[in-house]
Order: C-alpha cells, then structure tokens, then sequence
C-alpha cells in the first residue's frame, strides 16, 4: 500500500520513492506525493525520473487511488515541466520495480487547487451557518470551482452577500491545519451536515482533519488575532490546502444555477480567473 505523504504535508512537491510495480503505462510507488482524483479535487501532474538517470524520466499525466495509488505515465524529453507536450520523445518503457525515482509534482497546478480546496471550505460553512444549506458536492478546477448546495434558489443579493463574506473570511487570515483523529471522536465532535461520516466505508478507522481557526478581533483598528477561538470550519477532508486563508486571494461568485427543487449550484473563481484576471 502506498504511503500518502500529501495527508501528512501538503505543501512538500519533491521526493524520492522506490517502484513497487510497473503496469503497462502505471506504476506503484511505496510512497508519494502525487494527490489522486478525489473528493473534488483533480489528480496531481508532474514529473517523474530515475534518481541516478537525468534521460529516464516520464510525465506522471493521472493520479488515481482505488486498492493503491497509481500513477499514469507518458514518456518525456529534456522538459522540465509536465505540462509541455512538445516534450515527449519516443516511448521509454516505465522504471523497473525496485528503481528510486524522483517525483517532481506541478507546483502551479497544485497551488490552484489548494486555493480552491480551501476556500471551498469556507464556502461551504458560510452557506451552512448563514443560509441553513449543506453542501452536496463540488467540484474543484485550476481556474475555478463550483460547490451544490441543499437550497430552493439563491438571488442576486444572496450572492453578492456570500461573495463579501467569503472575501472577510478570506482576509482575516485563518490559519489552516491538518491533524489525524480517531473515528469515533470525529464521530461525537464533528458537525455531522458538514462531514457525513456515516457515508464514509466503515473500514476507515481515523480521519485526517483540516481545520480553519477563528479569530476574534482585538481592537478598534480591527487587527485580527488568533485567540483560541473555536474553530470556524473543521471537517474529514484528504484533499490539499493553503497554510492561512489569505493565501486564497480574492473570490468572485460568477454565477449560480438550479439543479433541482431544492439543490442550487455556486459557481466562484479566484480574482485573476476572472476575465483574463489583472
């Protein structure tokens, strides 16, 4: 079973990992931190190269975790991005099991999705705590993002006020942690209409938690500082995030759909995906 480095740090994008298996164009590593495909949030892409071989390198193109994490390749040349598709030469068969590799994930790519992830987050419990909608999925982009909402139908005022304070959250710089907590703690603590861990598989037996702290503001100048306020959102969540909320930068609510009778879509982007951006 691969080891899921990503869960413990998320912001590490270089490593070394031994193959375990070669499948065609997949390989299995014994550790990684490629993000597969997965509650919302698109794989990973980057590189991937034999440790001591600067000509054996592929690009790692999919991302996906079923019994383990496997990662797709396609041969690459002399580029240094994954992205480049100019760079593939003739086909280079996949390293051997017991090869070290180094895995080089797309830093932009991740980034975008991190921002996204989070600021989904704050989204999702500003709509729960001010509007009494739960969200009922979403789906992440590196430009932009969408989250569905248990809700009859938002106006334009609804949406201009989940913009304004989305960008409050986003601008009191909350800080953002992961940790890892027993199932049946999450189970008494955790605000089940943001996790539902009952749809969860019964085998997962700890959860790793992202929380995004509160803060109370200290003065008339309106600084903000961590107190030890409760929390603003904590929920079960793998994906990858941001360290502080201000690293999100500034949303923009473009747009809303119906889904159904009681379902509505949001759609948000970030600023500079906006219009070509500034």
């Amino acid at each position: 079973m691969t080891e899921e480095l990503y869960l413990a740090d998320d912001a590490v994008t270089t490593f070394e990992a031994t193959v375990e298996r070669a499948l065609d164009d997949r390989v299995v590593l014994d550790r990684t931190h490629f993000y597969p495909t997965g509650g919302g949030q698109p794989h990973d892409t980057g590189t991937l190269r034999v440790a001591d071989a600067t000509d054996r390198r592929w690009r790692v193109v999919d991302v996906q975790k079923k019994d383990t994490v496997y990662h797709t390749l396609e041969p690459a040349g002399d580029a240094t991005t994954a992205a480049d598709p100019d760079s593939a030469t003739e086909a280079v068969a996949p390293p051997e099991p017991g090869t070290t590799v180094v895995g080089e994930v797309d830093p932009a790519r991740r980034r975008a999705h991190s921002r996204y992830h989070t600021a989904q987050h704050l989204l999702s419990t500003l709509l729960l705590a001010e509007f009494d909608a739960r969200t009922t999925g979403n789906q992440l982009y590196d430009d932009h993002a969408h989250l569905d909402a248990a809700y009859e139908r938002f106006d334009d005022g609804d949406l201009e006020r989940i913009e304004d304070r989305l960008n409050e959250l986003v601008a009191d710089e909350r800080p953002v942690r992961s940790y890892a907590m027993d199932r049946e703690e999450a189970e008494a603590t955790l605000d089940t209409d943001r996790t539902r861990i009952d749809l969860l598989p019964a085998s997962i037996a700890e959860l790793r938690i992202v929380e995004i702290g509160g803060v109370e503001r200290v003065d008339t100048d309106e600084d903000l500082s961590d107190t030890g306020a409760d929390p603003y959102d904590r929920t079960a969540c793998a994906g990858t995030h941001v360290r502080n909320t201000a690293e999100i930068g500034e949303v923009v609510v473009t747009g809303r759909e119906t889904k159904g009778s009681d379902e509505e879509r949001v759609r948000f982007a970030l600023a500079e995906h906006v219009d070509g951006g500034n």
